[in-house]
């Protein structure tokens, strides 16, 4: 029964179709549909990469709709989680029909905390004008709003200082403890999932959720019957991140400042603990300044043999233990006082199992921002603890991307995430590539490690730019390329150029549709995620194959595990990952049926290296090429 309706409503003639201008089912969403549908009967897991334009949304929305169970819908971003909920989710609903109770849930650093905005409103004088300004915008606010959400502050920056004075953070929260806990945002909202038949979160909320499980913290999410993740294949990065241990000096600066607040208004008696906390935030200061100013990675167990690095470690450690006592001394006083302690206690076992470098089958490393220290234990592998989660209960699997396979198999991604007894299905994108798209890998261009390709790759860009009349991204591995071409390419052209970090992503994507002639020059974070349709984009530019930097500490510590078990840590580790993140970049071209324009790979090793093959094995089927006369005049085609 379930089937049939499942079936039914992709009919010709089905609900979908009826109610949705426009919709037609095609054969690989239907396939889709139905390998969810079996997941979800048989309480299974089934990994499907389905290619852009498949309409994988609706394919598992339908079944996880119609199967009457409690549904956990897990996706990358907050962006697309919204999207999900307000535009997909409401559309499907209303087409079949049916009263199934949805609920968006957010990490709660996205909800406002009544308590910490009261105790940084009330002690406002000493703060600057901007920052004072942005809290009395969320004070009034925050008697209007009914979910807490900050998304709704759309006019406050979105890296405004006043939202992390008034979010709280797992470290912060005070829990039962807190004055405003009945009142509490972030409470209603994990309640009235709890209460939903389909909840829909991100990655990062799930993996938290699972990671505070494990240490019996207890649950946020209810007990799920079904899980999709979408856009899965940034798990087992995330996962990894979860499944491990860090510690960052903002914690601790964090820490030392509420304690300041509260020795300042309510514990005014208790000088020594204002003075310890003092002492702890000079030294974990003086622990960051031991690195360089711009921002790094690297490999903490090389790191952590430096003498001036063990000693200024060594103090601040010695600087918790003597804080800690100090706090057991005042517990009972004060509910922020007694919260610091659990953290501290919490802090202060972290910081010993990031010293212990010895320790195998993890990464150790470390990362700076401009003002802080984080340090970082990962797993090299989640499949054991990721397998035993996935098959430890009978209950329904889903993990669907446009990007999970690589040389048409799934055996890379099944190996990271222990899913080796899911089924799999791969799915074509309908588009026709052959007539949509060219790629062009540029002939005597010279190897991406050769001081002139940079200069090179601009001589190629421009033509084709001023072609297409802009309405280019420009994607980048590295941020060092991004700034070079943000300085060189204005010069020779008269067209706009948008840079990434100039504004935030959002804005940056409304300014690019809008001047609809524009450049766009992005790394990472516009090479998934951005969905650009239309005549609005029709040239994407990748500098070269996304190889994961050598020198990443993680990426280190899985060649050294490769090479240990006698594998190919070239062949295992780096290249599945290269297509997996190239194949997200090119992916931003065609969007739909219409869309049309070519695809630049500035990477000669796509033709010289034998590794190349597997890449172009993996990239939609379009007209190839290497002649820049042909793209060029492709693209004016276009514009006639």
């Amino acid at each position: 029964m379930f089937r049939q309706r499942v079936e039914s409503a992709f009919a010709e003639q089905g609900a979908l179709s009826q109610a949705i201008a426009g919709f037609r089912a095609r054969d690989p969403q239907k396939q889709m549909a139905l390998a969810v549908t079996s997941a979800i009967e048989q309480g299974s897991a089934l990994v499907v990469e389905a290619g852009t334009g498949t309409g994988k949304t609706f394919a598992y929305l339908v079944p996880a709709l119609l199967s009457g169970k409690k549904v956990i819908l897990s996706t990358g971003t907050k962006n697309l989680q919204e999207q999900l909920f307000f535009r997909d989710l409401p559309t499907v609903l209303k087409a079949l029909k049916l009263p199934v109770e949805t609920s968006l849930l957010k990490g709660r650093s996205n909800y406002l905390c009544l308590f910490r905005l009261q105790q940084h409103y009330g002690h406002a004088p000493s703060m600057e004008p901007a920052l004072l300004n942005d809290l009395a915008l969320i004070k009034k606010w925050s008697v209007e709003t009914q979910s807490g959400d900050v998304g709704e502050l759309t006019y406050i920056a979105e890296d405004s200082k006043a939202l992390p004075l008034v979010t709280s953070t797992t470290d912060n929260c005070l829990g039962k403890d807190c004055p405003s806990f009945e009142d509490c945002h972030l409470l209603k909202a994990r309640k009235k999932a709890q209460q939903a038949d389909l909840v829909v979160v991100n990655h990062h909320l799930f993996f938290a959720d699972m990671a505070l499980k494990d240490t019996g913290f207890g649950e946020l999410l209810p007990q799920m019957d079904v899980v999709i993740f979408d856009e899965a294949h940034q798990i087992p990065d995330i996962a990894s991140e979860y499944f491990g241990e860090s510690l960052s000096t903002r914690t601790l600066l964090e820490l030392c400042k509420e304690l300041d607040l509260v020795c300042k208004t309510e514990l005014r008696d208790h000088p020594q603990l204002s003075k310890t906390a003092d002492k702890l935030a000079m030294l974990t200061r003086d622990l960051r300044l031991l690195w360089p100013e711009d921002p790094q990675r690297g490999n903490w167990r090389d790191a952590y043999q430096r003498p001036e690095i063990q000693l200024a470690l060594t103090r601040v450690f010695d600087a918790m233990g003597m804080l800690y006592q100090v706090l057991k001394g005042s517990l009972g006083r004060n509910e922020v006082v007694d919260h610091v302690f659990e953290r501290l206690t919490q802090a202060k076992n972290q910081l010993e199992k990031l010293q212990d470098v010895q320790k195998t089958g993890v990464s150790f490393w470390y990362e700076t921002s401009r003002q802080h220290l984080g340090l970082h234990l990962t797993p090299l592998s989640i499949a054991d603890k990721f397998s035993e989660l996935v098959f430890g209960q009978k209950r329904a699997w889903v993990f669907t991307s446009a990007t999970l396979s690589v040389d048409n198999g799934f055996d890379h991604y099944a190996a990271q995430m222990g899913l080796q007894n899911a089924a799999t299905l791969l799915l074509d994108s309908p588009f026709d590539y052959q007539q949509q798209a060219m790629l062009l890998v540029p002939r005597y261009l010279p190897e991406p490690s050769d001081p002139r390709f940079a200069q090179a790759l601009l001589k190629v860009a421009v033509p084709l730019i001023e072609a297409n009349r802009g309405r280019c991204f420009f994607l980048f591995t590295s941020h060092r390329m991004l700034q070079w071409m943000a300085n060189e390419l204005p010069q020779h052209l008269s067209l706009p150029v948008l840079v990434q970090g100039s504004t935030s992503k959002r804005l940056l994507l409304e300014q690019f549709v809008e001047t609809r002639h524009a450049v766009l020059l992005g790394t990472g974070s516009f090479w998934e995620g951005v969905d650009v349709r239309g005549d609005t984009l029709s040239c994407v530019i990748i500098d070269k194959l996304p190889f994961a930097s050598p020198d990443d500490p993680l990426l280190q510590a899985r060649h050294e595990d490769c090479q240990l078990k006698g594998q190919d840590p070239f062949a295992l580790v780096q290249l599945p990952q290269a297509v997996i993140t190239l194949k997200q970049g090119v992916g931003r071209l065609i969007r739909d049926v219409s869309d049309q324009g070519v695809l630049v790979i500035g990477d000669n090793r796509l033709v010289t290296k034998p590794y190349g093959a597997v890449f172009l094995k993996s990239l939609p089927p379009m007209r190839r090429s290497r002649d820049l006369h042909s793209a060029v005049e492709f693209l004016q085609q276009l514009q006639d």
